[in-house]
Order: structure tokens, then C-alpha cells, then sequence
């Protein structure tokens, strides 16, 4: 059975950081792009941050180019999001999604259905 678990998030100040956590198990991630997603109340939910199976390649939403950065540590089953310079925009929901795609799209990357796995979130909330 595939899980897919994500951790770190929490109540922070503009301006500040944090870093969330995704553990997957009972599949080789490897084998799979991994992304983040986010969804705010009342909002679509929308692509944060892809990568490749290696992760060589990788793509952003505009809004958190330069202040997010997606890694991956495959020997721990492990994908990061380091968020920096937190605004009050990014306050949502943030789900991490196990791509059905090594190596994901420049064009498709954000579209829901390239996932197959979904963790259940954790909280962002960004206080101004």
C-alpha cells in the first residue's frame, strides 16, 4: 500500500521560512517526478513545485520562483520544499503528489491528473 505522509508546516510571520517534508512508502520513488501542490480556501488547487526522478529538472510556480527550492533524497524516500521569504499569499494547504512520470512536462507538470498518489496535506499559514 502506497503513503504518502507530508510534514512541517505551521503558523509563521511574513518574511520567514519553512520546510516541508514528504515520506513516501510502498513504492521505489525513484521511479517517479514528484510534486507539490497547494490549495488555498475557496481556490483552485494549484502546482508548486516539480521534479524529476533525479532531480535534474524542475519547475516552479511564477509566484515562488526564487523563494522556494524542491529536492529530493531518494535513499530516504524523502522530497523537500525549503520555503523562504513567506508571504501571506501562501497560505494554504500543501499536498505532495507522486508523479505517474519520471521526468515531468514544462507544459503539463501542474495538471492534476499526471499524479497517482496524494498525501492528505499540511497547514501553511502565513501571518502578515
Amino acid at each position: 500500500q502506497v503513503q504518502v505522509v507530508e510534514s512541517g508546516g505551521g503558523l509563521v510571520q511574513a518574511g520567514e521560512s519553512l520546510k516541508l517534508s514528504c515520506v513516501v512508502s510502498g513504492l521505489k520513488m525513484d521511479d517517479h517526478g514528484m510534486a507539490w501542490f497547494r490549495q488555498a480556501p475557496g481556490k483552485e488547487r494549484e502546482g508548486v513545485s516539480v521534479i524529476s526522478w533525479a532531480g535534474g529538472r524542475k519547475y516552479y510556480l511564477d509566484s515562488v520562483k526564487d523563494r522556494f527550492y524542491i529536492r529530493r533524497d531518494n535513499d530516504e524516500n524523502t522530497v523537500y520544499l525549503e520555503m523562504d521569504h513567506l508571504k501571506p499569499e501562501d497560505t494554504a494547504m500543501y499536498y505532495c503528489a507522486v508523479s505517474g512520470h519520471l521526468i515531468p512536462s514544462r507544459e503539463t507538470w501542474s495538471d492534476k491528473d499526471e499524479y497517482i498518489y496524494w498525501g492528505r496535506g499540511t497547514q501553511v499559514t502565513v501571518s502578515s
